[in-house]
């Protein structure tokens, strides 16, 4: 019982009560968010699209999630978190209903990138949220549940979409929309604004010492798109999600040319979930110990590994096992890729720094099969060599790049006081 108990301290203890309030409203967003993961099937069976048209509609929705990140960190910091989630939430509703009941196939493309906008504002606010509430020793664990509530929140919507799909395209769309609403309910009674004005130290050191971020005049997004450290920091997330990206764009593609079908390609993808659900919970005591930095570049070099054993894949228990090393990677990557972020945005634009990160995910959504399909196609498994590759150069970058980084972090922390703890220093939403 004393183990069990010191388990749950160290992965969810000391946690405040606004961030469970949060990890629920994410919990019940995800779970119900499983519409668009069936949005060309309904194109295609229902509304009589070919599959170019529907593959148009899909890529509208995805160009809306890449405008719908930059705008919800503007207005997270501008607005407030929890005025901007329930303007999203709320709006997804309003819009989730109007496309249970569109015909014409234009207006439905037109929906799609609306709800691609409102469906991608509220993650930047979520996290800004969480860093906003969770004092800075624990951040790592409440990123971490954060994590765990989004898989296993996409686990339940997959196996309600199936379902709910058989039965009717258009009660798909309502349950969605219904969800939706309780997720912003959830907010709107029990999480308050979490906002708060950057408070100066009495004697901050000198301009040449400070961040580039700080020394802005006027800050705003582009400090954080001219901000080096962080871009770096960036575009090494982005190798990670290209590398995870594989899993569904190019994998699929590769199992079917080694002969497995589709039951096949779920039972790996199953299979990584699973990991996830049930070992999440213990990656905190496992990473607590060791420097941010090395972390990654272990992780990134798991995910590198796993991806490059499929250059000589050709069964499904080859498949499953590099499905473990790379889950295992992607698991251990989540809690410091997240506190990095964290950490190296200013808390008076927290959100904005979150919407730039977030885009990397989009844009790996377009490079990975763009890129991927011409490699596998003249590559064959070779290009799964290409893939690890990468991977372990991201790795080293990682190692390279974390002592300037924790450098400029300790700048950045010597410049602004990033816990405010006075009720004035709130920012009300009006």
């Amino acid at each position: 019982m004393h183990a069990l108990r010191r388990w749950w301290h160290d992965t969810a203890g000391g946690l405040p009560a606004t961030f469970w309030y949060l990890w629920a409203g994410l919990l019940i967003n995800r779970a119900g968010a499983f519409a668009m993961l069936f949005l060309s099937l309904y194109l295609t069976d229902v509304r009589g699209a070919s599959e170019g048209l529907a593959g148009t509609v899909v890529g509208a929705y995805g160009a809306g999630g890449a405008a719908g990140v930059l705008l919800g960190g503007v207005l997270a910091d501008r607005w407030g978190r929890r005025a901007t989630l329930l303007a999203a939430h709320l709006a997804t509703v309003g819009l989730m209903v109007a496309l249970a009941f569109t015909r014409p196939l234009l207006l439905i493309a037109v929906l799609s990138a609306l709800i691609g906008v409102v469906h991608s504002m509220p993650s930047p606010a979520f996290v800004a949220a969480i860093v906003d509430v969770v004092p800075a020793e624990r951040r790592s664990r409440a990123f971490n549940l954060q994590f765990w509530a989004f898989n296993l929140g996409m686990a339940v919507a997959s196996l309600l979409a199936g379902v709910l799909a058989e039965a009717s395209f258009t009660a798909l769309f309502l349950v969605d929309a219904g969800a939706t609403l309780t997720a912003a309910a959830v907010i709107a009674w029990k999480v308050p604004e979490t906002l708060r004005l950057a408070r100066p130290t009495a004697g901050p050191p000198p301009a040449t010492a400070a961040p580039n971020s700080i020394r802005t005049r006027r800050p705003g997004l582009h400090t954080a798109l001219t901000d080096r450290t962080f871009l770096v920091f960036v575009g090494l997330t982005f190798v990670l999600a290209v590398l995870t990206m594989q899993t569904s764009t190019i994998m699929p593609l590769a199992m079917r040319a080694d002969g497995l079908g589709p039951s096949a390609y779920g039972l790996v993808v199953a299979l990584g979930g699973a990991l996830i659900v049930v070992g999440q919970l213990f990656v905190p005591r496992l990473i607590d110990r060791h420097p941010k930095d090395v972390v990654l570049a272990a992780s990134t070099a798991l995910l590198a590994l796993g991806f490059g054993a499929l250059a000589i894949a050709d069964e499904l228990a080859i498949y499953l096992g590099a499905a473990v090393v790379w889950t295992v990677g992607s698991m251990l990557a989540a809690p410091p890729n997240a506190q990095i972020n964290a950490d190296l945005a200013p808390p008076q634009l927290r959100a904005r720094y979150q919407s730039v990160f977030y885009l990397t995910f989009p844009a790996a959504a377009f490079v990975a099969p763009t890129l991927g399909g011409v490699s596998l196609q003249h590559l064959g498994d070779r290009h799964w060599l290409i893939v690890g590759g990468l991977g372990l150069l991201a790795a080293l970058g990682h190692l390279f790049a974390g002592p300037p980084r924790e450098r400029h972090v300790a700048a950045l922390r010597r410049v602004v006081d990033p816990e405010p703890t006075t009720t004035a220093d709130r920012v009300s939403t009006g």
